[in-house]
């Protein structure tokens, strides 16, 4: 079932999760470990993030070094189509323009479809770990719309083959990342929008937010989508602090700001035990607002965290 499906179907607010694939060399069970206690509140649909390969220097026995691409985190579209199977419940797979050529997105994506998979996010992905800017690989997407654009014509049943004539269509349902505070590369705000009208207006179906602090932000943000035409459902994306460390970490590689009321609180806290329950606290507050404000889903990035979660849904739900 398709996630705008979900959510034009509800008559209350929803939940979902996100989960990481498990590192190279764990198991199935780690996932089923993490998300079983969060089976209980029935999520609508669960997010699976995608990651790309990593360049590494490999020393060879001549002393000379060989260069390799490891992926640390493989196994995304296996992960979907297992939590489909083991749970019942819809997933999400990730679909990122770095690192991945046409015709590989193009193979995924059919493996998706062949796998009953109809939902994807698509993301251009972050730059790679030794780029200081986002470069896409040279026959791949540069930009999220390019990617968006690539499925769109898949679910026309239009190939990169020429050849291919009367192709088999898919028929995915697209979700696109939002920025409350602004993505970090966009000059202004309003640049922004306009880029995420674009994709809107090439076929996305739904929006899901960066992570935010300040419910503000969200429900500004909201506010100037509405004016600029953007009538899509904005699902908020939401994540727990659990230790002081993340005070410099996630303002550094997420962009985003935490509200004073909230980084005082942590740096008063004695230990991480005490920052979990602050973070805790704090999410909880963040999720009965958003979810009195109508939000369509209460989108969770659990990432490690899963009992914080669940004691956060378990108050809220």
């Amino acid at each position: 079932m398709k996630v705008i499906d979900h959510i034009n179907q509800a008559s209350k607010t929803l939940v979902s999760f996100e989960v990481l694939p498990p590192l190279k060399g764990k198991s199935m069970s780690a996932i089923y470990d993490h998300l079983d206690p969060l089976m209980e509140f029935k999520p609508s649909f669960i997010n699976v993030t995608y990651h790309r390969a990593e360049t590494m220097f490999k020393k060879k026995a001549d002393g000379t070094f060989e260069k390799v691409e490891v992926r640390k985190r493989p196994g995304t579209v296996g992960i979907c189509a297992a939590i489909m199977n083991h749970y019942q419940v819809d997933a999400v797979p990730h679909l990122i323009c770095g690192g991945f050529s046409k015709r590989e997105t193009e193979d995924a994506l059919i493996d998706l479809n062949f796998l009953g998979i109809d939902n994807v996010l698509v993301l251009r992905g972050d730059a790679a770990k030794n780029e200081a800017f986002f470069e896409p690989h040279p026959e791949g997407n540069r930009y999220a719309l390019d990617l968006l654009r690539q499925v769109n014509s898949l679910n026309h049943g239009i190939y990169l083959e020429e050849d291919i004539k009367n192709g088999g269509k898919t028929n995915f349902c697209c979700g696109i990342a939002g920025y409350p505070e602004k993505h970090f590369e966009a000059p202004n705000l309003e640049t922004d929008m306009a880029y995420l009208k674009q994709k809107v207006e090439a076929g996305a179906e739904y929006i899901m937010t960066q992570m935010f602090f300040n419910n503000q932000k969200f429900f500004d943000f909201v506010k100037i989508c509405r004016e600029n035409g953007i009538e899509i459902p904005i699902i908020p994306g939401l994540k727990p602090i659990t230790n002081k460390k993340q005070l410099t970490v996630l303002p550094k590689i997420f962009h985003v700001d935490i509200p004073t009321d909230l980084s005082s609180a942590i740096m008063k806290a004695k230990n991480d035990e005490e920052v979990e329950k602050i973070g805790t606290e704090w999410l909880t507050q963040q999720s009965k607002e958003l979810k009195e404000f109508g939000v369509p889903v209460l989108h969770y990035y659990t990432l490690g965290k899963p009992k914080v979660i669940w004691n956060v849904v378990k108050e809220v739900m």
